[in-house]
């Protein structure tokens, strides 16, 4: 039996799909209660709730609007849930975002691994991608190279411009996007001289930006002093606020930003500014409001690791280290958090042409790799001890599907 048109009725309690024919007045499908729609679409992914907004009226106010439903569905799939790899790039004003789930990047090492013949080489083409633009209304643009990836929680990503000080919110899977407010810099700061730091505080439910400012004073003697003024931005106040100044040694390496895990953002820090080679893992936690110093992986007392660099791998804390930038790297991560005796060496990585850096694992057990300083992706096999080479116009970034707004 064809039938040519119907209509979605929706009440409090049931939902029910009837034909608009008079000839034809019988229920196509049983009715169900109301309550239990959120209860089913929270299994599904994000992909598939964005095109569900059109069922309904009712269907569209769930998924667009309602946080208690995005944060229970970001729960119920997070076992499941897509990761994507993220890239942006700044002119000016206008941010382009591109987005596209990584599952198709390891489907297709899959399908080249059959193919010897063929250049070893992964594309990024074609891969679902998604782009979408943004115009900033506010901050100085003269400086828009010096926008960095902060990092991602929760499908929302960081991005703070070093120049500025500038600081954009954004979730790629629904195109959401927030400008901070401009912080206070004081006059004895640097451009350059800024470290942020983004993620989520489970306490107070909300999501928060940190930012260091490194500058330098002169003591009774006239020596040269190096501090780190914090300010911490509270997504639901929409403020931010100085906090304690950095209380361990001269700050991050580098002024690289933080790292987010179990609701604290973590540095690696060094006592001495000259020395790049860090000796300590500085962590704030943001619902405590307080600094905590983690020693890195033990090699026995031994003291033969000269470079660092600190990732977040499997949800822990990941530490990659060698004795310099042209050598082997063992890849660490911190089973537990904080504690220093549950750092787990996953890999050994021959990476004697490459500086690396470990940001995800796959299923079958290969390793995505941040190449640096040459802006490339690898694959790393740690079956057979081969690198991918990734084809990708900057070296992007991971984040998971999430319906979570950044406009709070």
């Amino acid at each position: 039996m064809m039938i040519s048109s119907s209509k979605m009725v929706t009440t409090e309690k049931t939902l029910t799909l009837t034909s608009q024919s008079p000839s034809l007045n019988v229920q196509l499908l049983p009715t169900l209660p109301f309550d239990l729609i959120p209860e089913i679409l929270c299994w599904l992914p994000v992909i598939f709730l964005l095109r569900f907004r059109s069922v309904c009226k009712s269907w569209n106010s769930l998924i667009s609007s309602d946080l208690k439903f995005a944060k229970k569905q970001h729960f119920c799939m997070s076992t499941t849930r897509r990761l994507h790899f993220v890239s942006h790039a700044s002119y000016s004003n206008k941010y382009t975002f591109t987005s596209y789930p990584i599952d198709f990047l390891n489907i297709r090492i899959r399908k080249r691994k059959r193919k010897r013949k063929r250049k070893e080489r992964i594309k990024a083409t074609n891969l679902n991608l998604t782009r979408f633009e943004y115009f900033s209304t506010g901050g100085n643009y003269a400086m828009a190279s010096s926008d960095h990836f902060v990092g991602s929680c929760n499908g929302i990503i960081c991005i703070a411009n070093h120049y500025t000080g500038l600081v954009i919110l954004c979730n790629p899977s629904i195109r959401t996007i927030k400008e901070l407010p401009l912080f206070e810099k004081p006059s004895k700061v640097y451009s350059n001289n800024m470290t942020f730091g983004f993620g989520y505080d489970s306490f107070r439910d909300t999501y928060k930006v940190v930012v260091g400012l490194r500058y330098q004073i002169q003591d009774s003697n006239g020596n040269y002093i190096h501090k780190i003024e914090v300010k911490v931005h509270t997504l639901d106040t929409n403020i931010w606020k100085s906090i304690q100044d950095f209380p361990y040694g001269v700050g991050p390496i580098d002024l690289q930003p933080g790292k987010f895990v179990s609701s604290a953002i973590n540095w690696l820090c060094s006592d001495e500014i000259q020395l790049r080679n860090p000796s300590f893992i500085v962590s704030y936690d943001l619902g405590k409001e307080s600094y905590q110093k983690i020693l890195p992986p033990n090699y026995g007392g031994v003291d033969v690791c000269k470079l660092w660099t600190l990732d977040v791998l499997r949800d822990c804390l990941c530490a990659t280290s060698g004795d310099n930038v042209w050598a082997m790297k063992d890849v660490w991560i911190m089973k537990e958090y904080g504690n220093v005796g549950s750092w787990i060496k996953l890999y050994t990585i021959d990476s004697s042409k490459y500086h690396i850096e470990a940001v995800h694992i796959f299923e079958n057990d290969q390793v995505l790799v941040k190449i640096c300083p040459h802006s490339k992706i690898f694959v790393y096999n740690s079956r057979n001890c081969t690198f991918k080479c990734g084809n990708f116009e900057r070296i992007p970034e991971i984040c998971v599907e999430s319906l979570i707004s950044s406009c709070f």
